[in-house]
């Protein structure tokens, strides 16, 4: 199966120092006096901290004469959330922040650590919505651990922050000084996440690796990446999301690492439709992120292979969608056509196994599809493999409505 893009120019973006497998979350406390004697902990409200591992890793800090600051992260990062950490514990002789959660967490610890040491408002530096100033640093050291298996915020450089409402938007603090310096990662953390969270940031990573094979600035590296990332994911999501599978704890693994490999893929290649829609939709309404990828993946799939066949029909990306068909179904034999073909009706079946939510039972309603058209336009969907049309795009958001 040939799955690379032609050899032309690439480049590879910064990567944290990336450590994998079960039982690593036992090496912070090793990892952090490498650092620092004080450190700033971000985690979520309460699926780490109610788990055996927060004894364990403030014993171990205390063993290592670590001292620690606490900073708790309840729902998606705000730009008030950033300034309020920054203002409390900056100055304060932290020398890591340790972010151990889902991807807000990380996005937060990611945004804190870059401002830590420069106190000016994130808003200086936030994407469409600041004030334009390039950001130079320095950044305080972070060390990335994620709890869930979807957003790949360990290996990426952007810090996603949100403003919720009819105003609000959805946007990044982006430069390789935010890329952690270290990523644990670590299967066995995801044992206590719900079969909800593990659906929406199954699909959230199954998303990220379809977008960047498909992209527009995808590579050779990049490509080998999201195929070995979805050949994961097809092994493992299912035993990882079924309760009481006995092959769970591999599935885990095969989940975690085809997340991990997701964020080095999108900070590589960039995304397209889905998450170019996703920003919007977060910003004006209370959808997760991962219900967003996983409610429009395979609508958004429909639409790009018809587009692409009827404007691109020789763009690799048809190709790429047909290989991921392949590989998805198990067949290598299929044809191009048919295989893109089943790669939409697999996804189909996929979102009603899932039971994944539409769009209209968080309030999105047909009044609402040309301000998230109009909001799409920007990051992400500049990567998508041909440009989508707005009447396209209104049809693909009015069909998950």
């Amino acid at each position: 199966m040939n799955t690379f893009s032609a050899f032309s120019a690439f480049s590879v973006a910064r990567l944290p120092e990336i450590r994998f497998g079960a039982g690593r979350i036992g090496e912070i406390p090793d990892v952090a006096v490498q650092f620092a004697t004080k450190v700033l902990l971000v985690t979520g409200g309460k699926s780490f901290i109610s788990t055996p591992h927060w004894s364990a890793l403030q014993s171990g800090l205390a063993r290592h004469g670590i001292s620690w600051e606490w900073l708790q992260v309840i729902d998606e990062p705000s730009p008030e959330l950033v300034d309020a950490a920054t203002a409390r514990f900056g100055g304060t002789g932290i020398g890591l922040v340790i972010g151990i959660g889902g991807g807000s967490v990380l996005d937060a610890a990611k945004a804190i650590a870059g401002l830590l040491d420069v106190r000016n408002s994130v808003m200086d530096y936030l994407e469409g919505v600041g004030k334009g100033l390039a950001y130079t640093g320095p950044a305080v050291p972070l060390l990335a651990v994620p709890t869930t298996a979807g957003t790949g915020s360990e290996a990426t450089k952007n810090a996603v922050l949100s403003v919720r409402g009819h105003q609000g938007f959805k946007k990044s603090f982006r430069h390789d000084l935010l890329v952690p310096r270290i990523a644990i990662i670590d299967p066995s953390l995801l044992a206590s996440c719900p079969k909800d969270l593990i659906a929406a940031n199954g699909m959230d990573a199954f998303t990220q690796l379809l977008e960047s094979l498909v992209s527009t600035q995808a590579s050779p590296f990049t490509d080998a990446l999201a195929m070995s990332g979805l050949a994961s994911f097809r092994d493992g999501f299912w035993p990882a999301w079924e309760a009481g599978h006995p092959d769970a704890a591999n599935g885990l693994q095969a989940l975690a690492y085809a997340s991990m490999l997701s964020g080095i893929t999108l900070a590589q290649a960039g995304l397209g439709s889905v998450h170019g829609l996703a920003s919007p939709l977060g910003a004006y309404f209370p959808i997760p992120h991962g219900v967003v990828c996983g409610t429009l993946v395979a609508e958004a799939t429909a639409v790009n292979i018809r587009a692409l066949r009827e404007r691109a029909p020789r763009s690799p990306a048809l190709r790429k969608y047909a290989d991921a068909g392949r590989l998805l179904t198990n067949d290598p034999t299929l044809p191009d056509s048919d295989a893109g073909d089943q790669l939409i009706d697999v996804l189909r079946d996929w979102t009603r196994r899932l039971n994944l939510p539409r769009l209209a039972s968080f309030g999105v309603g047909e009044a609402d599809i040309d301000r998230v058209v109009a909001g799409s336009r920007g990051g992400s969907m500049r990567t998508n493999p041909l440009v989508i049309e707005d009447a396209e795009l209104s049809a693909l958001v009015r069909a998950r409505l």
